[in-house]
C-alpha cells in the first residue's frame, strides 16, 4: 500500500525548480556522510546514532530539535517507499506530484544531497483546490508531513481536478467528521495559545522560529502540542479530544510524557502533560487523582446569532 507524503525542497521552496528539473526530491539537515550502510528499518534506531552526530554540528539546538531533524532525514532517505507519492510546493501555491523511483543515495557537495529519484507526473494540484483539510496538512510547519489519509481526495485531484471527493459511506462521513473537528480544535488553541491559560506560561515549542510542537512525532504516534515553560525548565505535553475524554486519553498522553522524558528532554527539564477535552468522566478523575503532573482543561465553545431584521 503506498503513501503520500507533502515534501518541502528546501525552506521555502527554495530548491524545487532545480528538483523538478533533475528529478529528484532531498534533504540537508546538516549531516554530511553517505547514510547507505546506516539506514535501519527503525527510525528510532536511526535518530539514537545521528542525533549526536547533528548536535555535534549544531550545538545551540535542543534534544526536540535533533529528534525532529533526524526523523525528517530517515523518513526522506528510508521511510518513503519505491512507488509513494510524494506533492511538493513550488512556492507559489502550486504542489507538483511525483512518484518513488529509486532508493536513497548520497550525492557528496550538492545541495539537498541525501537524495531520492523522483518521476514527475505532468499534472499538478492548486492549494486552492484541496478541501481545508488536506489544505490545512499539506500546509503544516515542518520538512515532511504525512498526508496517507488523505488519499482518496489525493488520486480525485491528480485524475480529474474535482475538487471534493464523494464518501460513500456513513461511517467515512461521520470518521471524516470527527477527525475535521477535533483538528479544528487543534489548529484554533495553537492560533489563540497566548491567549490561553497554558500560554501565560508556556510557549509552543519552535525551532528557528517556525512551530514544529503542533504533531510532533513520537515513537508511539504524533502528540498534538509539544510545549516549553518560558523559562526552559519543562516540557509539557498536550492532549486535545473534541468531546468527552476517557481514561484511555490517560496512558496515551503518559506514554508520550515517557518519551518526552526518555528522549527529549535536558537534564534540567521536568516532563508534564495536559489532557483538554470538552468533559470528564469519574474515570479520567480516579486515574489522574494520583498522576501529580499531569492536569485536565475542559474547554468551552460559544455559539451565538443576532437577529439584525
Amino acid at each position: 500500500m503506498k503513501s503520500y507524503y507533502r515534501l518541502m525542497l528546501g525552506k521555502k521552496s527554495i530548491y524545487s525548480q532545480l528538483c523538478f528539473d533533475e528529478s529528484f526530491v532531498g534533504a540537508d539537515f546538516g549531516i554530511h556522510q553517505d547514510l547507505t550502510s546506516s539506514l535501519p528499518d527503525d527510525w528510532r534506531e536511526f535518530n539514537a546514532i545521528h542525533r549526536p552526530i547533528f548536535l555535534s554540528s549544531h550545538p545551540g539546538k535542543s534534544m526536540v530539535g535533533a529528534g525532529l531533524a533526524c526523523g525528517f532525514l530517515w523518513t526522506v532517505s528510508k521511510g518513503m517507499k519505491l512507488g509513494d507519492i510524494l506533492l511538493c510546493p513550488d512556492g507559489l501555491g502550486i504542489y507538483r506530484v511525483g512518484e518513488v523511483v529509486s532508493n536513497y543515495f548520497y550525492s557528496a557537495g550538492e545541495v539537498l544531497p541525501h537524495r531520492r529519484t523522483v518521476r514527475w507526473f505532468d499534472r499538478v494540484i492548486d492549494r486552492g483546490a484541496m478541501s481545508e483539510q488536506l489544505r490545512n496538512s499539506a500546509g503544516s510547519i515542518g520538512t515532511v508531513s504525512n498526508l496517507t489519509s488523505y488519499a482518496s481526495e489525493i488520486e480525485t485531484l491528480m485524475a480529474s481536478g474535482v475538487t471534493t471527493v464523494q464518501t460513500t459511506t456513513v461511517a467515512a462521513i461521520e470518521s471524516a467528521s470527527e477527525f475535521a473537528l477535533e483538528k479544528h480544535l487543534e489548529d484554533f488553541l495553537v492560533k489563540n495559545w497566548r491567549q490561553t491559560e497554558l500560554g501565560r506560561d508556556y510557549d509552543i515549542f519552535e525551532e528557528d522560529g517556525e512551530l514544529v510542537g503542533q504533531q510532533y512525532q513520537t515513537d508511539t504516534g504524533p502528540m498534538d502540542i509539544l510545549a516549553v515553560k518560558k523559562d526552559g525548565s519543562e516540557l509539557m505535553v498536550v492532549e486535545l479530544k473534541k468531546g468527552r475524554a476517557s481514561d484511555a486519553v490517560v496512558g496515551q498522553v503518559l506514554r508520550y510524557m515517557g518519551y518526552v522524558a526518555l528522549e527529549l528532554a535536558e537534564e534540567h527539564q521536568k516532563v508534564s502533560g495536559v489532557v483538554i477535552a470538552l468533559e470528564d468522566d469519574l474515570r479520567v478523575r480516579r486515574a489522574l487523582a494520583v498522576i501529580p503532573n499531569v492536569s485536565f482543561f475542559r474547554y468551552e465553545i460559544s455559539f451565538k446569532l443576532n437577529r439584525v431584521t
